[in-house]
C-alpha cells in the first residue's frame, strides 16, 4: 500500500512543480509549443525524481514521504545509473498500459501471458533488479549483518 502512496505523492508532485512552472499553457496563441514544453518538463522533472534523486537519497521525493528506500539486489547497496534508468523507462512507459491490458483480458492467467521478458511476477521486485523496502527494515537488516561481522 505505501508504494501505491509513494508512487500517487510522486505523480501529484511533478504535477504540481510543473503547473506551478508553466502558470497558463493555453492562454497564450502557441497553445501547442507550450504543450510541448510542459509535456518536456513533465519528463525532465520525473527522470530527476525517479533516476537522480534515488541515486542520491535512494528514494524519489514520494518514497521519503512514504519511508521507502530503494535498493539493489541481492546485497542490498545502493542502485547504480542503469538500473535505476530502466526502472524508469519501464514505469514511465510499460505501466501505464497495465489498466488496458487488464481491461483486455480480465484473468490472471492471461494476463501473466502477456508479460514482456524479464518483467517481475512477484510484485516487490523490479525489472532492473532493485527492490523497495521499508526504511525501518533497511535499518533491520543493516543492524543484523553488522551483528554478525562484528
Amino acid at each position: 500500500m505505501r508504494r501505491y502512496l509513494a508512487v500517487g505523492l510522486d505523480c501529484y508532485l511533478c504535477l504540481l512543480v510543473v503547473g506551478l512552472l508553466v502558470r497558463s499553457p493555453l492562454h497564450s496563441g502557441r497553445a501547442g509549443q507550450e504543450v510541448a514544453l510542459l509535456l518536456a518538463q513533465l519528463v525532465a522533472l520525473s527522470f530527476a525524481n525517479q533516476v537522480l534523486l534515488t541515486m542520491a537519497v535512494r528514494a524519489s521525493a514520494g518514497k521519503l514521504i512514504m519511508g521507502v528506500r530503494v535498493i539493489r539486489l541481492p546485497d542490498a547497496g545502493r542502485p547504480g545509473f542503469r538500473p535505476l534508468v530502466v526502472r524508469w523507462l519501464y514505469g514511465l512507459l510499460w505501466l501505464p498500459l497495465q489498466p488496458w491490458y487488464r481491461l483486455r483480458s480480465p484473468s490472471t492467467a492471461a494476463h501473466a501471458q502477456e508479460r514482456p521478458a524479464g518483467c517481475p511476477a512477484e510484485p516487490l521486485e523490479d525489472l532492473a533488479g532493485v527492490r523497495q523496502v521499508l526504511h525501518r527494515d533497511l535499518r533491520h537488516y543493516r543492524a543484523a549483518v553488522a551483528g554478525r561481522t562484528g
